[in-house]
């Protein structure tokens, strides 16, 4: 006989997956502080008091959010296959990589730049983002360690602060849209602002550290 038990659980985690996708995309849209419970629930489909019952709170849910969405990103990087790339390639790899994500995903901008808000003014708890940051710090490491062995890297680059770098330049034309958008004159989301971000923003950061 089948246990209820193990029939509930996958209705469970369908539950969870459509509150989460609900509460990603409108907290995208109107931030931590624009978003409503309510309105949450209703787009996923469940009650107000459902929503509360998993999460605890608005906060709580939109941390979690933030945390399955880093967790993606970070296992992408960290799982990518360079190793057999020349050291240059490898970098160019990676860093297309961390620009790809955000232009696949049009709500992931909106969301790392609400994260950073919500991170800065409140006592948030850990979460995949800075746990695993140090594994892809290895991974920026090896292939600058490499490139430095081969002649092609100047020595001496602090793989942490070059990551840093790094990914603020690639993901900047989607976190700071309107600035860089001034700044450099065509719209940074569109699909040839797209194309000249991520190609000069990827030289840029080649030309920076070759030998």
């Amino acid at each position: 006989m089948n246990n209820p038990s193990n029939r509930a659980e996958p209705n469970k985690r369908d539950t969870m997956n459509r509150l989460l996708a609900a509460a990603r995309q409108i907290f995208a849209q109107k931030g931590l502080a624009g978003a409503r419970v309510e309105d949450i629930a209703r787009e996923a489909g469940v009650t107000k008091q459902l929503v509360y019952h998993y999460y605890g709170s608005k906060e709580v849910l939109f941390s979690t959010v933030l945390d399955d969405a880093s967790q993606q990103i970070m296992q992408e990087l960290i799982a990518l296959e360079i190793d057999h790339l020349a050291p240059e390639q490898a970098l160019r790899t990676l860093l297309n990589c961390c620009f790809d994500q955000y232009m696949e995903d049009p709500l992931l901008g909106a969301l790392a730049l609400e994260g950073l808000r919500y991170h800065e003014a409140a006592d948030t708890r850990p979460n995949s983002f800075a746990s695993q940051s140090p594994a892809l710090a290895i991974k920026f490491s090896s292939v600058l360690q490499r490139g430095i062995k081969a002649g092609v890297f100047k020595p001496d680059i602090d793989a942490r602060l070059f990551l840093a770098s790094s990914a603020l330049l690639m993901s900047g034309g989607f976190t700071n849209h309107y600035t860089m958008s001034v700044l450099v004159g065509f719209d940074t989301t569109s699909k040839e602002g797209m194309r000249i971000w991520r190609e000069h923003s990827a030289n840029f950061i080649l030309n920076s550290i070759r030998k």
